[in-house]
């Protein structure tokens, strides 16, 4: 493996200096790819337009070919982090406009390429930012493969097409998980319920291993909702979970939550509760049971 500097002008940004990661890495056979640090790009998904591809301009790898935005990483830059900035600046996505679904890597030890799947929240027109872009047109899922695509994305396109469909969600038995740790949560069930809360807040934020919901790809970003009850309803709302409070049964709220999530699309649902009868009731309604101390041992 070698590094290699690009030629000048191949590829170009219309602002700023370069960064150390825009180099090629070239391997012993002379493939190139290019990232020193990997690269990370954006299929951002419209349930009612499809999927924002970008055609690339000649003068880059794979020139005219359609895949996604996408480029190196920075140093230090996360892979999420990475295909953000990377769409905003060859497609102008805009901020806020999308939420992370799942991540999918190509990884060859020596580079690796990350696919973040998110889903679009807030519909926006793309817009050619930089001149990587001949075109950015938004293709129903079934037409993606009519188009002369990049490699890299022809090869992985029929898993993600599979799974873009797929939206987990994490429905939390709160008193559950508070009560499975003799912390003194009996003297302050809301700021016991608030570190539950809290410790999921990470959980979406940071994400969960594809294998610990069973799917495809590197780490989901599923939705979170946490169930109060009694006391512990007083508790604050978290960022990046979706808070329900009983106004009776926790469990009841419980199913209610399953039932309503099950109905969505693509729903895969998990609910975190160590409470047997409400596993078994859960678990008639088609959802996938964990033990309290599931991803955050609360």
């Amino acid at each position: 493996m070698s590094i290699v500097e690009p030629a000048p002008g191949e590829p170009r940004r219309p602002q700023g200096p370069r960064d150390p990661g825009d180099a090629w890495v070239v391997t012993e056979d002379g493939t190139k790819y290019w990232g020193r640090f990997g690269a990370a790009g954006l299929l951002a998904v419209d349930d009612a337009r499809g999927v924002l591809l970008q055609q690339r301009v000649g003068w880059s790898h794979f020139g005219g070919t359609w895949g996604i935005p996408g480029g190196a990483m920075h140093q230090g830059e996360t892979a999420v982090d990475g295909a953000m900035r990377e769409s905003q600046e060859e497609a102008g996505v805009p901020d806020g406009s999308v939420r992370p679904l799942f991540t999918a890597v190509y990884d060859i030890e020596i580079w690796s390429y990350t696919t973040l799947v998110a889903v679009v929240e807030t519909p926006f027109e793309p817009a050619i930012t930089d001149p990587e872009s001949l075109a950015l047109e938004w293709v129903p899922a079934a037409g993606v493969t009519d188009l002369t695509l990049h490699p890299g994305f022809a090869a992985s396109w029929p898993i993600l097409r599979d799974a873009m469909t797929v939206r987990p969600v994490i429905v939390v038995d709160v008193a559950n998980v508070m009560g499975s740790t003799p912390n003194g949560w009996w003297k302050d069930r809301a700021g016991a319920a608030g570190k539950v809360l809290s410790s999921f807040a990470d959980v979406a934020s940071g994400g969960v291993a594809a294998a610990e919901l069973e799917l495809p790809g590197a780490v989901w970003f599923p939705r979170v909702v946490a169930v109060l009850e009694g006391e512990a309803k007083a508790a604050p709302d978290v960022s990046g979970v979706v808070v329900e409070r009983a106004s009776g049964s926790g469990d009841d709220e419980i199913v209610a939550v399953v039932t309503r999530e099950a109905e969505r699309p693509g729903a895969v649902v998990h609910v975190v509760t160590s409470d047997r009868d409400l596993r078994s009731r859960v678990d008639a309604l088609g959802a996938v049971t964990h033990g309290a101390r599931w991803l955050t041992g609360a």
